[in-house]
């Protein structure tokens, strides 16, 4: 008996009940399996409730906006890729929605050949990320040591567990340790696009990592203006 492959799942959020339909009757046409839910209580009951591959959450919904739900389910799962679609283009609430973790926020209105193109290769990505089981996950960086696979980041026997995209800038700015990693390679790598938008998402993360990484004084990432990063280390 051959078994049937699973199709990828995909949260729908979207309170606009023609366009929800419609764009969940266009995936599934796609070969993904779709759950729609109107408001952001439901859809979070329905990501505790079940095993989804990405989620994509509008943002103006009642009992729960996009923007919470998009916390609660980062608490639940760091490694989902999410994706913002709304009728908000504020660049404030584009920034916001980056800053949530977001892999790509889409405007209202959209072409849907676009977002099912997006939704491939992001999960095209994920699958590559997660089939590199041979390459180099660990390193010490100064007094730290960082393990990519568990995504954990130690120090005096204190550990750090990272999020997915801490975790894969500061493992390429280990595979270019007092190098220049280049910002378009990390962009298209890791965001899948270097948009102006997703730029200003990497940098809030590389604060981040400069926060985790600052007790000790032989450790700086710095800042090569309109080129990239260098994670320096001296010995």
């Amino acid at each position: 008996m051959i078994m049937e492959e699973r199709k990828p799942k995909i949260l729908l959020a979207e309170d606009d009940t023609n366009l929800g339909m419609v764009l969940k009757n266009y995936l599934e046409l796609n070969d993904y399996d779709v759950e729609l839910c109107r408001d952001g209580i439901l859809a979070l009951a329905a990501f505790r409730r079940e095993k989804f591959d990405i989620c994509l959450l509008d943002i103006m919904m009642p009992n729960m906006d996009g923007f919470k739900l998009a916390e609660e389910i980062r608490d639940v799962d760091p490694d989902i890729p999410l994706f913002f679609l709304s009728a908000k283009t504020m660049k404030e609430d584009i920034i916001q929605g980056y800053k949530l973790g977001a892999d790509d926020y889409i405007s209202k209105p959209f072409d849907s050949e676009l977002l099912l193109l997006k939704i491939k290769a992001i999960l095209k990505r994920n699958q590559e990320l997660h089939s590199k089981e041979e390459e180099q996950h660990e390193f010490k960086i100064g007094s730290y040591e960082f393990n990519s696979r568990l995504r954990t980041l130690t120090r005096n026997g204190d550990s750090h567990t990272l999020s997915p995209k801490e975790n894969e800038l500061l493992h390429m700015l280990c595979e270019h340790k007092n190098d220049l990693l280049p910002r378009e390679l990390a962009l298209k790598k890791i965001w899948g696009s270097d948009t102006y938008f997703n730029g200003r998402s990497m940098d809030v993360y590389i604060a981040k990592l400069r926060k985790y990484l600052k007790d000790d004084s032989n450790i700086e990432i710095v800042n090569i203006h309109g080129n990239g990063f260098r994670l320096v280390v001296k010995e």
